[in-house]
């Protein structure tokens, strides 16, 4: 019944060489689901699992850099030999589906019901997959979004996904034994904060009493190594940089 984390892409607001953007592959409690969909993490999902197989997908919100590979996933679960088994559940913000529908130039998802079931999310929805609860709570960000805590045998994760800061994100990570955490940019430079600084990271985590630090999604104004130790300054807890195709055991 271990929960684990394993680093499928960081990149913010595009990918790099090895760099693919934010995603993730969680697997606890005999499930395993596919968290953020960005640009390249379809084919690193499959590095590590037979995407036909995922119990689930979650996707924080619709910017691209969190949810494009959801069309690398309907090529290869429509039409490039990896068909699932039964439809696969979509948990994501209330356009996804007709997004993917328009790129592709059809009038509705309708045509992607044999392999994708999506699912809006809300705030406060809990769903269970085998023994792995994911409940999904709304943050501040420039669209709808929101952050991920998921639970596995007494094993609490907390993902910001893409967010300012805000209680909610704080009431998210509360108590959390690995906080997953955005820092994507150096300074507030704008009225509306719609993304962390690493010091916003590192107090949120303080002050949610996490237990341990992991920060991702760094922007192009800093670097990764920077913003972790300006984010562990602020927290005083353990803290690291989240690697592409590292797993970490919660």
């Amino acid at each position: 019944m271990t929960l684990t984390l394993t680093v499928l892409g960081t990149a913010s607001p595009h990918p790099g060489p090895d760099r693919p953007s934010s995603g993730y592959l969680l697997r606890g409690g005999g499930a395993e689901v596919w968290v953020d969909a960005g640009f390249g993490t379809f084919a690193e999902l499959r590095r590590h699992t037979d995407p036909a197989r995922v119990d689930a997908i979650w996707i924080s919100h619709l910017h691209a850099d969190h949810s494009a590979d959801l069309l690398a996933a309907v090529y290869g679960l429509a039409y490039g030999g990896l068909t699932p088994p039964a439809p696969i559940p979509v948990h994501a913000p209330a356009d996804c589906a007709q997004r993917i529908a328009g790129f592709l130039g059809r009038p509705d998802a309708g045509f992607l019901s044999g392999i994708l079931d999506f699912r809006p999310l809300y705030d406060g929805q809990v769903v269970h997959y085998g023994g792995l609860s994911l409940t999904s709570t709304a943050v501040v960000h420039d669209v709808e979004a929101y952050g991920l805590r998921a639970e596995c045998a007494g094993r609490v994760l907390a993902y910001s996904g893409d967010s300012g800061p805000c209680p909610a994100l704080t009431g998210l990570a509360r108590a959390a034994d690995l906080f997953l955490c955005e820092a994507d940019i150096d300074e507030h430079r704008e009225s509306e904060r719609v993304h962390l600084t690493p010091e916003d990271t590192g107090d949120t985590a303080r002050r949610a009493g996490a237990r341990e630090l992991l920060v991702t999604h760094v922007g192009p104004t800093l670097t990764p190594e920077a913003a972790t130790a300006r984010a562990a300054a602020a927290f005083g807890g353990p803290t690291a940089t989240a690697r592409e195709g590292s797993t970490y055991v919660v």
